[in-house]
């Protein structure tokens, strides 16, 4: 995880922690999403949030190869069509490295200044990760009533679906490729991985992958390497460990320690 906010935020811990991971050689950095934070809730943060479709494009131009992720987009914080040709922009740029966790969200002060309606904010994500489906399916694409070409139309990225069984397991089935808890603890997370897989099941569709959000134990190596041998074992596929760090130079402590464990 990379830190788009607080002081760890700057242009320069920004971009040598991203170019530190990828020399690390790990898989992907993922960024987080806030746009209006209010002042009693600013703890860890001071309210500096960096857009995140904004810096993974920034990144994309600094790094090659490193996959490029949200953690998770804020669905109904955006309009759907202009934000799915930011992603298109962004994927089409990067060479297909953006992969998308989405979320329905859930600060009611952020939905007040944005002024979308936070009980509605399940309904707009499904009808808008339907519409984002559709469009990436087709130069052709329609929305409103109105034909359009949809293009550059890149491969679309996948979409993991980020909250709370059982509505974002519901969710992930029927809109996504796989679905993003927070936390990394295999206990807490079998019977939901279980619950996930029946799912997929009962859709005719293929296991879906899990990318789970969490802290790895990275001073002591070996409960780190059974602590993700569990998590293979009931099916988590993605890791992306999130701590804190000052600077640069702490990340790529970190972003070593981490590509240490896949030896």
């Amino acid at each position: 995880m990379l830190r788009t906010m607080g002081e760890a935020s700057t242009r320069e811990t920004l971009l040598g922690s991203a170019r530190a991971a990828e020399q690390a050689g790990l898989d992907d950095v993922w960024v987080v999403d806030h746009v209006a934070i209010p002042p009693d809730d600013s703890e860890g943060s001071g309210g500096r949030y960096l857009d995140p479709l904004t810096a993974l494009a920034w990144l994309a131009g600094a790094t090659e190869r490193i996959g490029l992720g949200t953690a998770v987009l804020v669905v109904p914080y955006r309009p759907a069509l202009p934000t799915a040709k930011a992603i298109a922009t962004l994927q089409e740029l990067s060479g297909g490295r953006l992969a998308l966790g989405v979320g329905v969200g859930w600060m009611a002060p952020e939905f007040r200044a944005l002024g979308v309606p936070r009980e509605r904010r399940g309904r707009i994500t499904d009808e808008t990760l339907a519409q984002w489906r559709a469009w990436f399916a087709d130069d052709h694409a329609e929305a409103n009533g109105q034909p359009f070409l949809f293009r550059p139309r890149p491969p679309r990225p996948p979409l993991f679906v980020g909250g709370q069984p059982p509505q974002a397991l519901e969710r992930a089935v029927r809109l996504g490729e796989g679905w993003m808890p927070m936390g990394a603890d295999p206990d807490k997370l079998r019977p939901h991985a279980s619950l996930l897989r029946s799912l997929a099941r009962e859709h005719g569709r293929e296991p879906l992958e899990i990318a789970a959000l969490g802290a790895l134990p990275l001073d002591d190596p070996p409960r780190a390497r059974e602590q993700l041998a569990a998590l293979a074992e009931i099916g988590v596929t993605r890791v992306a460990h999130g701590a804190r760090y000052a600077d640069a130079r702490e990340f790529r402590a970190s972003a070593e320690k981490l590509a240490a464990l896949r030896g």
